[in-house]
């Protein structure tokens, strides 16, 4: 298999894209392709400060590194959410992210959850009110909330994080499958910002297969945490990357059609743009000052506090 650029020896074959290219072509091609990305949807600008959401996985940092060489002005947030039960997940997740922001000579905000609220979000959620899924559906609520607060508190333009187009389509396929107006009418490469209070959201890796951020990162020689969180298991959107997986291997270049067609019918008008919650009423917390639907308390400090006390009683 040959370079499609200068006849080398090729690392990657593409078959999505008919393209298999040498090392130093396929850095050279991913990079640009990221750009193109970013252009296409109007993400952001050079003038921008942006703030992207580090896990120490492959995506967030590969999303970071090419970032800083397109010339963007990107800090990065790092949540420590205190999962260290089975494996220390947490510990070795902040230790991928310290180490290649110093390298790199990076500015990494951090927010430790165990530290700020007493508890690990899996010991926080032992004491929730969410039955099944209440430690995901904790670290979810709790994650947003702090993204949103580190942007809006250092006023950063765009919050980032490293989705790429197996999670995309993986989270599509599920909506579509059940029908979820609201999540399909809110789903979209970039959330605007709003005048209630919400950061501006983009996902510069929306178009870029998994695949390929992890050739990228084993090229460049990014050292990144290759675990998956140990409350991932059994997730309903790693059961639909898996039969994504499968027709993919079938039928190269599906997971991209899906998606951008998605898109498209988007842009066409295919799902009324008033189901999603960006349109919803918001106003100030009277606890924390984020922006909530709820008549006074937002959930995320309705939920810490029913926590908390349960803790001291």
């Amino acid at each position: 298999m040959r370079c499609r650029r200068c006849d080398s020896k090729a690392v990657i074959n593409m078959r999505q894209h008919k393209l298999s290219l040498c090392a130093e072509h396929f850095i050279a091609w991913f990079q640009d392709h990221v750009a193109r990305t970013i252009e296409r949807h109007h993400m952001f600008s050079k003038d921008d400060r942006l703030l992207l959401a580090v896990s120490g996985g492959k995506d967030s940092l590969v999303l970071w590194d090419i970032l800083i060489h397109l010339g963007y002005n990107t800090d990065g947030l790092y949540i420590n959410l205190g999962i260290n039960e089975e494996i220390s997940y947490s510990d070795q997740s902040a230790e991928k992210c310290f180490r290649y922001a110093e390298k790199n000579h990076l500015f990494l905000h951090q927010v430790n959850i165990p530290q700020k609220y007493g508890l690990s979000i899996p010991d926080a959620a032992k004491k929730s009110y969410r039955s099944k899924n209440r430690t995901c559906a904790l670290c979810g609520l709790t994650k947003r909330h702090v993204f949103n607060e580190i942007a809006t508190k250092y006023q950063y333009d765009v919050l980032l994080t490293g989705h790429n187009l197996d999670d995309e389509a993986s989270v599509l396929f599920g909506n579509t499958v059940n029908w979820l107006g609201k999540y399909l009418a809110r789903q979209s490469p970039v959330l605007e910002a709003s005048s209630s209070g919400f950061t501006k959201k983009a996902k510069p890796l929306c178009r870029a297969y998994e695949r390929e951020t992890t050739a990228y990162a084993i090229i460049k020689g990014i050292s990144y945490f290759e675990q998956e969180c140990p409350f991932a298991a059994g997730a309903t959107t790693l059961s639909n990357k898996v039969l994504l997986n499968d027709i993919e291997a079938e039928t190269p270049g599906f997971k991209q059609r899906f998606y951008l067609s998605f898109l498209k019918a988007k842009e066409e008008g295919l799902f009324d743009p008033s189901l999603s919650d960006r349109n919803t009423d918001f106003q100030p917390c009277s606890r924390c000052g984020q922006p909530t639907s709820n008549p006074e308390v937002c959930n995320f400090c309705r939920t810490w506090e029913n926590i908390l006390v349960s803790r001291d009683s």
